[in-house]
């Protein structure tokens, strides 16, 4: 039953991951998985690969907290390849709805993380902003286009799995603002398995090194690691505003338009239809979602 419920945390980190603005490791941290993730990614090291020559595949597989691996990043694949489509089709139709239900949700995160920091002291304080600083910085950069190789997609999956495993920035999001963003969906869309592979392997490489320095981090500074995630989070909730006008166009390699540049407006000065009430319930059925999560996460005892 544990590995069902780790495979269901994993379905909702992918879930989370397809969506630009939107980060796996916030789903991670609220369901209380995120330490274990990050040890058992580092555990993937030449010290596991001696146990896997001395004592055989059963205490490696130990060794790495494999049974726990597999389900969460088997939810993850199964989550990517069933809900791609379904999400991209819901960001094309109906924005404001998805971002809202997002916006409570990262909303929510924030104030879990928050709430375990001590904040009487300046240190946290300071990386709270510093956090906050870097992930709105980080979504005012324009995207760009690049054109589809497998050099670009092997670089661009080092990089954005970093950011996939950070709660509050959005590794989607980085893949659209290198360019890729499109040609990793269309790649799991048409089934180009080597051009996933190629991004996969990426990946994983950059997931074993960058879960190394993330977990270290925790082990030593924790506060400061959580104060600066949560800035991470708030930092990110612009680009997840509901309500964005867009106030530019491109074309795409396809030779079709597409937006580009949007501007965060209020509902009433929206140019589409706002689902005001909508968009509020599903904001608080984000919200409400993570303390369900998080108590899901106690009970199960990840």
């Amino acid at each position: 039953m544990q590995h069902l419920f780790t495979f269901l945390k994993g379905m909702a980190m992918g879930a989370a991951d397809v969506v630009p603005g939107v980060s796996g490791g916030t789903v991670a941290f609220i369901t209380g998985i995120y330490e274990r993730l990050l040890r058992g990614i580092k555990g993937v090291n030449l010290e596991s690969l001696k146990v896997l020559q001395r004592q055989g595949i059963a205490a490696f597989w130990t060794a790495i907290d494999g049974n726990f691996l597999l389900a969460l990043f088997g939810g993850i694949f199964v989550s990517v390849l069933s809900l791609a489509s379904l999400l991209s089709s819901a960001l094309e139709h109906y924005p404001q709805l998805l971002w809202s239900f997002f916006m409570g949700l990262v909303l929510a995160s924030a104030l879990y993380v928050g709430r375990q920091i001590k904040w009487n002291n300046l240190p946290s304080i300071v990386l709270l902003i510093m956090g906050a600083g870097i992930a709105y910085g980080i979504t005012l950069f324009v995207p760009t286009e690049m054109p589809k190789s497998y050099p670009m997609a092997f670089i661009s999956g080092a990089i954005a799995i970093c950011a996939m495993i950070l709660p509050g920035i959005s590794g989607s999001f980085i893949l659209l603002l290198m360019g890729m963003y499109k040609h990793v969906i269309e790649a799991i869309h048409e089934r180009d398995i080597l051009f996933l592979l190629v991004f996969m392997m990426g990946c994983g490489l950059g997931l074993l090194s960058f879960a190394r320095i993330l977990s270290w981090l925790f082990e030593h500074y924790r506060s400061a690691a959580l104060a600066l995630l949560t800035g991470f989070m708030l930092g990110s909730l612009p680009k997840i505003w509901p309500w964005q006008n867009v106030i530019q166009t491109r074309i795409n390699s396809h030779g079709e338009e597409e937006p580009f540049l949007f501007q965060s407006v209020l509902p009433n000065a929206y140019e589409g239809e706002p689902y005001l009430l909508g968009a509020s319930l599903l904001a608080l059925l984000g919200f409400a979602l993570v303390f369900g999560l998080e108590r899901l996460g106690q009970k199960t005892g990840e």
